[in-house]
Order: C-alpha cells, then sequence, then structure tokens
C-alpha cells in the first residue's frame, strides 16, 4: 500500500497497483496520467478498482474520451498570434520597448548569476510598470494581466518547435515572464473562504454510483494547443446560501434545514440575552452549568414554541431527543459565555 501526494501523475510505473483512491480533484490529461498508473499488466491481476471521493463521473468521461481510440485534433497554435499579442501589449503604453530593452539589457549579461546591482537595476524598472499598472481600472488591469499570461504562455509552447530568429520576442518574454510575477495578485490577494460563516457539524459517508464508464459512447473534444488570444479572468460566480445547503446536504448526506437549525439558534440566542444564565455560565463548570440549564430549558423552548410546534412537540414529549437537545444547548452556550467577557 502506498500512500502519496503529487506522485503518479508521470513516470511511475508499479504493475502490481490494483487500487487507487482518490481523494483530490482532477481533470483533462492530469485525470488521465494518475488513473492510468493502474493500466499495467502483472501475474494475478485480472481487473483494477478506483474509489474515488473527490471527482464526477461526467468529468472522468471528459478526460478519458479524446485519447480513447482516435484523437481529434482540433485548431493548431497560430504563430501569428504572438506579433499579435505583442502589439496589443504595446498599446496599453502600460510599458514601452525602451523599458523592455532597459529590463533586457541586464537580463542577458554575460554572467553566471546577476549581482544585487543587477536585480536593483532591473526592479527599478517592473516597479515602474507595476505602478503604471496599478493606476488603471481593476477591468483593465485583469484584460493586460490576461494578455501577458497568454504570451508567455503561447510563446513557451512554440518556441520548442520554432526557431524565432526576432530577439524582440524573446527579449518581451523574458520581461513579461518577471513582469507576471511582480503584479499584485487580483482583488485583495485573499482567497474567499467561509471557515468563519459555517462549520460542518454532521456528515456520512455514502456511495453514490458504482461501475464503469464506457468511453465507447459519446463525442470526444477536439485537442488543441494554446491558441487564445487572452482576456481576462473568468467572473465570480455568485451561489445563493440556499444552494449552497443543498451542495453540503447532498454532498454529506445530512437532511438538514434551515427551520431546523434556526429553532435551535433562537433558543440559544435566548439564552444568551438571558443575565442570570449567562452568571450561570460564567460562574460553574459544564456539569453545573448543565445542571442548572435543564431547569430553565422548559421555559426557553415555550418562549419559542410559536411557529415551531412540531419540533416542540418532539422536545416535551420524546425524552432521547430532548436530552440531545439539552446537552447540545449546554454546551454550546457554556462554550461562547466562556469565551465574552462579562458585562461590566
Amino acid at each position: 500500500m502506498l500512500l502519496v501526494a503529487e506522485k503518479y501523475q508521470t513516470g511511475f510505473d508499479q504493475p502490481l497497483l490494483q487500487t487507487m483512491y482518490v481523494v483530490k480533484r482532477l481533470a483533462g490529461v492530469q485525470a488521465v496520467q494518475t488513473l492510468s498508473r493502474l493500466n499495467r499488466m502483472a501475474p494475478g491481476k485480472a481487473r483494477t478498482f478506483v474509489l474515488d471521493f473527490a471527482n464526477e463521473e461526467d468529468d472522468i468521461y471528459k478526460a478519458f474520451k479524446p485519447y480513447y481510440e482516435v484523437t481529434p485534433i482540433g485548431e493548431n497554435a497560430d504563430p501569428h498570434r504572438l506579433s499579435e499579442l505583442q502589439h496589443k501589449l504595446l498599446e496599453w503604453a502600460i510599458f514601452a520597448p525602451d523599458d523592455v530593452n532597459a529590463f533586457a539589457e541586464v537580463w542577458y549579461r554575460r554572467k553566471r548569476e546577476h549581482s544585487a546591482t543587477d536585480h536593483r537595476l532591473m526592479n527599478s524598472v517592473l516597479d515602474a510598470v507595476v505602478q503604471r499598472f496599478l493606476d488603471r481600472e481593476e477591468a483593465e488591469q485583469e484584460e493586460f494581466r490576461g494578455q501577458l499570461t497568454a504570451y508567455r504562455n503561447l510563446y513557451a509552447f512554440l518556441s520548442q518547435i520554432i526557431p524565432y530568429q526576432d530577439s524582440d520576442l524573446e527579449k518581451l518574454y523574458a520581461f513579461v515572464r518577471n513582469l507576471i510575477s511582480k503584479l499584485p495578485p487580483p482583488g485583495d490577494g485573499q482567497a474567499f473562504a467561509l471557515d468563519d460563516e459555517i462549520a460542518l457539524r454532521f456528515f456520512r459517508l455514502q456511495q453514490m454510483t458504482e461501475g464503469s464508464i464506457d468511453l465507447s459512447e459519446g463525442e470526444a473534444d477536439p485537442l488543441k494547443g494554446p491558441t487564445e488570444v487572452g482576456t481576462a479572468r473568468s467572473p465570480d460566480e455568485e451561489v445563493a446560501l440556499s444552494s449552497l445547503i443543498e451542495k453540503l446536504n447532498e454532498r454529506f448526506g445530512t437532511d438538514f434545514t434551515e427551520a431546523d437549525q434556526l429553532f435551535f439558534d433562537q433558543i440559544r440566542v435566548s439564552a444568551e440575552q438571558d443575565e442570570k444564565i449567562v452568571e450561570a455560565a460564567r460562574a460553574n463548570n459544564l456539569a453545573n452549568f448543565s445542571s442548572y440549564l435543564e431547569r430553565m430549558l422548559d421555559e426557553l423552548f415555550i418562549d419559542r414554541m410559536e411557529g415551531n410546534e412540531e419540533i416542540f412537540s418532539r422536545v416535551m414529549t420524546d425524552k432521547q431527543f430532548r436530552a440531545a437537545a439539552h446537552e447540545h444547548l449546554a454546551s454550546e452556550i457554556f462554550r461562547r459565555a466562556q469565551k465574552t467577557d462579562p458585562v461590566e
């Protein structure tokens, strides 16, 4: 058994591998390279098996389909796109040919390593360009960044097979590569995180599907090289909170609703607004506070009875249900009270 991260992408050959557990997203050629580590013959090996926790069947199908029997080829990369991109980048007037030449003069000096003075000179050129970049509107920044990235990727691809004789293209490539690393990240530079907004409290493992993916059906999307002239990154897609809850329920097998959770949140908030309950939480350990809250629980539930009759009835008649609710509420109120400062 091998437990690995980023190991089976390319160049790994172990015929004895028979089963793979996948816990990360895979797409395109990355999925093909990774899962194909199982496609090696060995004595006694009759079948292979993949248990995938992270990917959809349709995504794996789309990744493998272009390589099944016949590989359709799409539009080829056009060498003339480089000159087109070069002109588009210069049209912005964020940098000029003089900036590229000043950078290249230091970058291509005949020495093994650049000195501190060399780095200062190159950074002074790039910093001036970055400042002009920051003076533009956000939409223009993103379009310019997209074109920089497109030029870098297209030149890196085409220069491997086409012997360009234009030194200006090579100098611009070196300049663009270094400029991209100096540009501030989009937005505030922070990835959006929900860590402080939502917490996963319950989950269960559930087998969603089982079987083989039939690659003989359907049409494959053609493979193509880098042909697009870059513009901007794709816009962020807003997702309604209700749909997010639906996805969490679907993914983790939970069946909770907002209404169910809100009832207990209302109980907790009511308790936190009661000075006696908060004082008791601060003055006692959890066990003693839990005993105190048990005597107050009926009053808290009755206050919230209207509009929640079904769950109220369950609390008042089902001892096990009531005990579970009481334990959760006592722990949650106690924890939150301990974290807040006493009211002056």
